[in-house]
This record gives structure tokens, sequence and C-alpha cells, in this order.
């Protein structure tokens, strides 16, 4: 039988190649024989049950820095600004307020869920995180709180550690009250008009009000007194930033306009507010004006201010820009010593940043967060970059007022028993 195009040559090429293929068929089978089994081990090795661990780090340090995720992204990160390491995370929807126990036992969140994610029956709390362990003790029920990111002072924490206070707006202000002594709700303060609340020790709390006044809201009978300053700024010509800082050793709350002015207050049944300077002014450069069209330096950002509070030194996000370009991201930072009222220090940011915050020990870092949640950790008294933290978040940044840096070690990992839930 023959086939066509079928020759001899063919066939011998064919032999050829068939030669060349068998030796390399045998070789792949033996690269791709089974490994033998490993040995068993020694029948008296005792072999040990995994068992469950719960890390724990320290409580606060005062080189910690605390940084929201920011819009859409949930849970407060804590870095150390020693080192640039996450050390952990509060477990916080992006809807939540953060502040920090004045003792470091506890992490405060004020936070809202509804049953089906978003819709359904709407819970309000305070939810009270171990600062160790970061787990949940508890949560206290709240009739309401406002949901809006990017404000310190919607939730406060008194300076003995005992009383909160929630800002809540449903359907007019009010602040709703709590005692964390006793883990409860205690009333609700009608407030109409005022928001932005500071802290006021033996007397209650305090806050800014839309015709210019400061409230302060007696919680210490059994009836609130609410009593008002007189106006001593414009809301709708020059207002101040909500944002604004709180020195609990002085009792002494610093504010900023617009336009630049700082106002300080003494706090107290009565809180004193001294007549304004120019941040401006301070610097050597003209004075801010709150008019059209006039380009200048002044401040702003989400969170434009820090307050080192043993130092008396206010480090400000300012930019060039005109008057209603408060939300702007800061493209200096002016170091103002309040006793003097002299800007020290003009420093260039590399990127435009919205949020600062400073540590509150001996050798004070400045912890700076551009739009893209890349964090700036200076040295506050130089300005020179130590490191940089990527990926943190744009969100508010808080630091622990605890004292000196602490020199021990992260806690090690601590075996504890499962209850075969995950937690």
């Amino acid at each position: 039988m023959t086939f066509p195009g079928c020759t001899w040559q063919n066939w011998m090429r064919v032999a050829a190649l068939a030669s060349v293929a068998l030796p390399l068929t045998a070789a792949m089978a033996q690269t791709t024989e089974t490994p033998p089994m490993p040995a068993a081990p020694p029948s008296n090795v005792e072999l040990k049950a995994e068992e469950a661990s719960v890390a724990t780090i320290l409580p606060p340090q005062p080189q910690w820095a605390y940084i929201r995720g920011g819009f859409g992204m949930g849970g407060v990160r804590i870095f150390d600004g020693a080192t640039g390491k996450m050390r952990g995370e509060v477990d916080t929807s992006n809807r939540a307020d953060m502040a920090i126990d004045p003792a470091g036992k506890y992490y405060y969140v004020a936070d809202t869920i509804w049953t089906k994610a978003d819709r359904g029956t709407r819970q309000d709390f305070i939810a009270v995180y171990d600062s160790t362990t970061l787990k949940l003790q508890t949560e206290i029920p709240i009739p309401g709180r406002i949901i809006i990111g990017g404000e310190k002072q919607n939730f406060i924490v008194n300076d003995d550690g005992k009383t909160a206070y929630a800002y809540n707006y449903n359907p007019a202000s009010s602040v709703n009250m709590i005692d964390l002594e006793k883990r409860k709700f205690v009333q609700a303060i009608e407030l109409p008009g005022c928001a932005s609340l500071i802290p006021n020790p033996g007397i209650g709390f305090s806050a800014l009000c839309s015709d210019g006044s400061m409230v302060t809201v007696d919680t210490m009978t059994g009836k609130p007194k609410i009593t008002h300053t007189a106006s001593f700024f414009s809301a709708t010509g020059d207002p101040i930033f909500s944002n604004f800082t709180y020195d609990k050793t002085k009792k002494q709350v610093t504010f900023i306009s617009y336009s630049g002015l700082v106002y300080q207050a003494m706090m107290g049944a009565a809180p004193a507010v001294g007549a304004p300077f120019s941040i401006q002014a301070a610097a050597g450069v003209r004075p801010g004006e709150a008019k059209p069209l006039d380009v200048n330096w002044l401040p702003g950002g989400r969170q434009l201010m820090a307050l080192h509070r043993p130092s008396g030194h206010l480090y400000v996000l300012m930019h060039k820009g005109e008057y209603w370009s408060q939300n702007e991201a800061g493209e200096e930072i002016w170091d103002l010593d309040l006793a003097t009222r002299k800007v020290v220090k003009r420093r260039p940011l590399k990127q435009p940043s919205s949020t600062i915050e400073v540590t509150q020990d001996a050798t004070p870092l400045l912890f700076v967060s551009d739009k893209e949640g890349t964090t700036y950790v200076l040295d506050a008294r130089t300005m020179e970059e130590k490191r940089k933290i990527e990926k943190t978040g744009p969100g508010l940044i808080i630091t622990a007022d605890v004292g000196t840096p602490a020199t021990a070690p992260m806690a090690m990992p601590t075996p504890a028993k499962s209850n075969g839930m995950g937690n």
C-alpha cells in the first residue's frame, strides 16, 4: 500500500524524529515522578493544639497619631510617629466621631448604624473600647447625633473623663449629655443656633453661636442653666473656624477667623474673650481683610490649626488666596508664639495639606496630611521632615495628651481562650 506524497526519504525523516522523541519522553517521565513522602514524626513527639490569642498594645502614647480614613473609609488608624508604623485600628464607621479618655483607659466612639445597612431602624450610640485590646466594652444608646465628617467639636469628653457631650440636629440643634462613669444617657439639652462644643470644666460645656456669641451650659444643677457672652465675631462677615484648639491646662480656647484674626477665651461660668490680633501682622505681612478679590495669606483647610499646649505655639495652615477660600489646603505652616504674638517660623509644604495636629510631649511631632492620604511627620521645633507615612487616610487627626514618651515596647500577644466564634 502506498500513500500519495510518501517517499522513502519521508519515512527516513519520521524514523529519525522518533529515535529522538523516545529518549526525551523517557527523561520527562523520570522528572515527573511523585516525590517520596516525608518521614513520619517520631511517636514520642507531642503535637500541641493551636491556641487563639489576642494581641495587645500600649495605652495611648504621646507620639501616636489617630487618623481617620476620611470620606467613605471607616476606622481610626493608630500610627507611631517615632517609627511610622501602624499600631492598630479602632473600629468605627466613616460617620463616627472619636474621643480619647483623659486617663488613657478607653476610646469613645459616637457612631450610627441602621438595621439594613443604610436603611431600616436607626441606632445612635457611644461605643466604649478598651485602649489596650481595642475590644468593645459596651454601647451607650443615645437619642441621636449629627452625622457630618471633618468636625472635631461634635463629640467631646470633659477634662475629668466623667462626662461626654454629643451634638445633635434633629430637627433643631441640641446636645446629648452622657455619664461615662455610669455608662448611661443623662439628658438632651436644646441649644438653638449654636454648635461646635467646647469643654468647660466644673461647669459643663460651651459652644459657638450664630449671633457671634459663646453660650455656656451649666450642667452641674438639675436643670441646665444657659448663658451667653456678648457677640465677639461676625458669623456672616468674618466667621470662626469650627476646628479650634482647647488648652485643658490653662482652661483656654483659641479660635481663628476666615480673615486670620486670632481670638483667645478663658473658660468658666462666664467665659472671657480677649481682643483679637492678626496672624498676618504677627508674621510681618499685611493683615487679612474680608473683601473680594483681595489676594493675601489666609488660613484654610479642614483641620487647620494645632496647639502645642506646653510651649504655647500654634501651628496654622496658610495659603495664598482670596477671602472665602477657607477650604483651600495649606501651602505653608506658620508657627505662632501665642505669648509674644509673633510668627517665629514659616515652613513651605511639599504638597498642599488640609489637616495638621501636634503631639503634647517635650519633643513634639507635627502630623500633616495631604489629600492623597499621605501623612508627613515633622519635628515641630525645627520643621524638619522625619518620615513620610503613605496611605494613612486624609481624615481628622487626634493626639493624646498623656505626658512624656514611653520607652516600653509594644506588648506581645497574650494567649486567650477561643469561644469558637472568632472573637
